[in-house]
């Protein structure tokens, strides 16, 4: 058996995952990447924050995007999932399906609003934007657990 995951396995480790890490591009050519909270929806991967952050920026400068999620801390137990696609800026999204679907996965750990700093408040209540995030070729997947045919 090798190391990949099926697409379907690679979909539901997508989805259980709790921070994925975002890389788009620069005017320049040069890569930017961090970690951002996203839900995934029908094969989509949906990123929200505010409009003002550099990312929405670069993504309708060039819409060629990568995102990875990974698991393990010793090496037998390494599992990721990296899809290459092309992201837009949703110009209409349903905000309260998007928050529905975000509150279900990360109620548990936000911030208080009461308990963040003005800055952040601010930043976080200004407009908002969301990424879309469509695969255009198959996940590239591996679960290290699967060599010594899965423990």
């Amino acid at each position: 058996m090798g190391v990949a995951l099926s697409d379907d396995e690679a979909w539901e480790v997508l989805a259980a995952a709790h921070t994925g890490i975002l890389t788009t591009m620069r005017a320049d050519g040069f890569p930017v990447t961090l970690p951002v909270w996203f839900a995934v929806r029908d094969r989509e991967i949906l990123v929200a924050g505010p409009a003002a952050t550099h990312k929405f920026t670069r993504v309708r400068k060039d819409d060629k995007v990568a995102f990875l999620v990974e698991s393990g801390e010793q090496w037998t137990d390494l599992r990721a999932v990296q899809i290459s696609g092309r992201a837009v800026v949703d110009p209409a999204p349903d905000w309260a399906d998007v928050d529905a679907l975000f509150d279900a996965k990360y109620a548990g750990f936000r911030t208080p609003r009461a308990e963040m700093p003005e800055s952040a408040r601010v930043r976080y209540d200004s407009r908002r934007a969301l990424l879309r995030i469509t695969p255009v070729r198959a996940p590239v997947s591996w679960d290290n657990r699967r060599l010594d045919g899965g423990r």
